[in-house]
């Protein structure tokens, strides 16, 4: 698989740890993870009022996701990511580059009034390409 990013000086530079666009030839299998939040396999919730520690859980969860289906945080070509608070946005970023290193997905952040448990400060949907086995 090759994932590139793109980048135009016709656009803004992103502020976060996101490209502008993420162009991906491949040949492979797609894999949209579904909305991920802070709860661990054990059905508790991981950092409760603390941005970081969820982000960090959420991401291991679309990790753990990705490697059932054959692939790495690598292949993530695209993230949505919710927010019940926008002012987490650099908390939120400081933890992404632990995980997502170039070429970075693209991706889209928004903030909503609600998820699914009030205890929830983010959730995180990921679509990532699992290049065919090489033989």
């Amino acid at each position: 698989m090759s994932k590139q990013e793109l980048s135009t000086e016709k656009l803004v530079k992103p502020l976060g740890h996101y490209a502008q666009a993420a162009v991906v030839e491949a040949r492979g299998k797609l894999v949209f993870v579904s909305g991920m939040t802070a709860r661990r396999a054990d059905g508790t919730i991981a950092g409760i009022g603390d941005i970081e520690a969820q982000t960090r859980q959420v991401i291991e969860n679309i990790k753990a996701a990705m490697e059932t289906a054959g692939g790495t945080l690598d292949h993530v070509c695209r993230v949505d990511v919710y927010v019940r608070n926008m002012e987490h946005f650099q908390q939120i970023h400081k933890v992404r580059r632990e995980y997502f290193k170039a070429p970075l997905p693209a991706s889209t952040l928004v903030e909503v009034t609600k998820l699914a448990s009030p205890e929830y400060l983010i959730e995180i949907n990921a679509i990532a390409v699992v290049p065919e086995a090489q033989s």
